[in-house]
């Protein structure tokens, strides 16, 4: 083996130990600088993405969930839309049927609609009008739906992306399937919405876990995309080092999120009213 290919495999060697040992820190950072305990932790992933505001989040006990109630809809749809489309097929990067992109266009407006309506709820808005009075179950449904919007746009570009043996067939192929999920993410509402505490327990886990996993995948492509890597992937096992660096990038993202925040209220708790 010649020195110039010697030195280039020295170089990438010590490029991937850098991101290992880079985004190690940061987490061990993160981890010795954010509050106590496992929900701990979860508050602080919420803290950089969700408002946390006490009275629309569900609560075990006196303790608010770590993200509110229409974000931990969104992310707890988003993990189960991208479950179901990793068992019915880990390589399939088909965008789905118009039939199917009609629905995830109503649950974008739904989405909006009630967002919007709650918004103009907030005590800074005295007498603005609005279409009804919303509910933890209108912010969880249509949070719910949102998450299966980014997860069935989500999977296929990730795949697109960075397999080089990628599968032209949706993994939502038809409005079958998507009735199927939408029926897996109401199943998991109803569950929520009874409130016990050994239900919402794992569940806001799942959801906080659900914020680092989607940035991990989005930041995943990026890396990707920038080191001209596209397609060049055969094996999830090959994926450790775009995945660890978008995760990295998405702990950063987290972290200067909080600062700021943190800078701003000078506390980890989410926004009361009133």
């Amino acid at each position: 083996m010649d020195q110039a290919k010697v030195g280039k495999k020295y170089r990438s060697a010590l490029g991937k130990w850098l991101v290992v040992v880079v985004v190690g820190l940061l987490f061990i950072g993160w981890l010795l600088n954010t509050p106590q305990g496992l929900l701990g932790k979860a508050d602080a992933v919420g803290f950089a993405v969700c408002h946390r505001i006490d009275t629309r989040s569900f609560h075990i006990g006196e303790r608010p969930l770590p993200l509110c109630v229409r974000c931990s809809g969104m992310y707890l749809g988003a993990m189960v839309g991208l479950l179901y489309q990793l068992l019915i097929g880990r390589k399939r990067g088909g965008i789905p049927p118009k039939r199917v992109l009609v629905v995830l266009g109503l649950f974008v407006i739904a989405f909006a609609i009630d967002g919007l309506n709650s918004y103009l709820h907030l005590p800074f808005f005295p007498g603005a009008p609005s279409i009804y009075e919303p509910s933890s179950t209108s912010r969880l449904l249509t949070g719910t739906g949102m998450g299966l919007v980014i997860a069935v746009i989500l999977y296929p570009s990730f795949n697109q992306t960075v397999w080089q043996d990628w599968q032209r067939k949706p993994s939502v192929s038809g409005l079958r399937s998507l009735s199927f999920l939408v029926a897996l993410v109401l199943l998991l509402d109803l569950l929520v919405l009874t409130e016990i505490p050994a239900i919402l327990y794992p569940l806001s886990f799942i959801s906080a876990a659900g914020v680092l996993i989607l940035l991990s995948m989005v930041y995943g492509m990026l890396w990707v995309i920038l080191f001209r890597k596209e397609n060049q992937y055969t094996q999830f096992g090959q994926l450790w080092l775009p995945l660890l660096g978008g995760f990295g990038l998405a702990l950063t993202q987290i972290i200067v999120f909080s600062v700021v925040r943190y800078a701003l209220t000078g506390t980890w708790e989410g926004f009361h009213l009133g």
